[in-house]
């Protein structure tokens, strides 16, 4: 009786092991959310930040990649055909990429606050297009790519600024609220006399 015990004891480690390793084959890889500004405009000749985070359950490493990759609007351009890689980061090191972006393009980041930004400069017409950003942090490694449309126009084609118009609308309605309290007050005195002086007669 014994032996078959044994045979049956067998069976099931083995049962189990291979169970094991099945669902530790099959688990699902992490995935790493990556997230881009969707457009950018920009004035030709200035500085633009290409801005990208990502989330992740892994904690950062030197292992941990990004690859920023560029694909023309422009039909004649050499890039146009497919996203070409512009900037490579790996091991705590940067590595430029084709030699139109190698001197204008910088990491401005922090990876291990998972801010993989790079910024442009000066930037060209011929930087319109799509610019991808991706990012590798193993086991984090699937994902989609985020992207962000870059339109670099002329001074005159920018999107008017409404900053100074909500500042000046900010400041009159606070003048018009002191303005109002002003004459509240001299309202108030103007009663409170009159009421003194009907009293005194």
């Amino acid at each position: 009786m014994e032996p078959k015990w044994s045979n049956t004891v067998c069976k099931r480690v083995l049962l189990t092991g291979f169970t094991l390793c099945v669902v530790f084959v099959t688990l699902p890889t992490s995935a790493i959310d990556i997230h881009a500004d969707p457009e950018m405009i920009v004035q030709n000749g200035t500085t633009g930040v290409l801005r990208c985070t990502f989330k992740s359950s892994e904690v950062v490493s030197s292992a941990t990649s990004v690859t920023w990759s560029f694909q023309s609007s422009q039909p004649d351009s050499q890039f146009s055909k497919a996203p070409y890689v512009i900037y490579y980061f790996s091991n705590g090191k940067g590595f430029p990429g084709p030699a139109e972006f190698k001197d204008r393009v910088q990491f401005v980041g922090d990876i291990n606050k998972r801010d993989v930004s790079i910024q442009l400069s000066p930037t060209q017409f011929s930087d319109n297009g799509t610019f991808f950003c991706d990012v590798k942090n193993p086991p984090d490694i699937q994902g989609t790519h985020a992207r962000t449309e870059l339109r670099v126009v002329l001074k005159e084609s920018l999107p008017p600024n409404n900053t100074a118009l909500i500042i000046g609308i900010v400041c009159g309605a606070l003048l018009l609220l002191v303005a109002i309290a002003v004459a509240a007050c001299i309202a108030m005195r103007v009663l409170h006399n009159r009421h003194d002086y009907e009293g005194a007669r």
